[in-house]
């Protein structure tokens, strides 16, 4: 029996491929976040100068440090598995309460590289008014969250090439 379809609108997903083993893919991802995850207000959400980090690993969370000394935790660390899988809560500054969604990132051998596909689901939890769905519901909803998990995923990439000279 398969499981059932999620919500239209509740998660999006994006794949990339890097030249670099799953280990190694995996080690970018997560000591290297501050690196290769965008600045700006689209990124950040105007804490430009915050810097992102892993702490942890399993049972950890992913948190931003701004220069004050104040920590966000975004979310917790649900599975740490170097060159496999990564699992963490998100929590954007304006969730509230309770309100949470995941981000789940496979690391899977292919050509000499790695594929890593990440998806972001549970959405369909949060309210149809909530300020982080700019007032779109469904497909458009979970393409523009796939189209901003594109734009980190570039930014990965691009940091992948740097560190192996490509």
């Amino acid at each position: 029996m398969s499981a059932p379809l999620p919500a239209p609108g509740d998660h999006a997903r994006v794949t990339t491929w890097v030249a670099v083993a799953p280990v190694d893919a995996f080690e970018v991802f997560t000591s290297e976040i501050d690196l290769w995850w965008r600045h700006g207000i689209a990124h950040r959400g105007g804490r430009g100068k915050a810097t992102m980090r892993f702490r942890g690993g399993a049972g950890g969370a992913l948190v931003e440090e701004l220069p004050d000394g104040t920590t966000r935790i975004i979310g917790k660390v649900l599975a740490w598995e170097p060159g496999t899988r990564l699992l963490f809560e998100w929590r954007a500054a304006n969730f509230v309460g309770a309100q949470r969604t995941e981000v789940e990132v496979r690391f899977e051998a292919a050509r000499d590289g790695t594929q890593v596909t990440l998806e972001h689901r549970g959405w369909a939890a949060l309210p149809a008014d909530h300020p982080a769905r700019h007032g779109l519901q469904g497909s458009p909803f979970s393409g523009m969250i796939g189209r901003w998990w594109g734009d980190l995923c570039s930014s990965y990439r691009e940091r992948v090439a740097e560190r192996v000279g490509r």
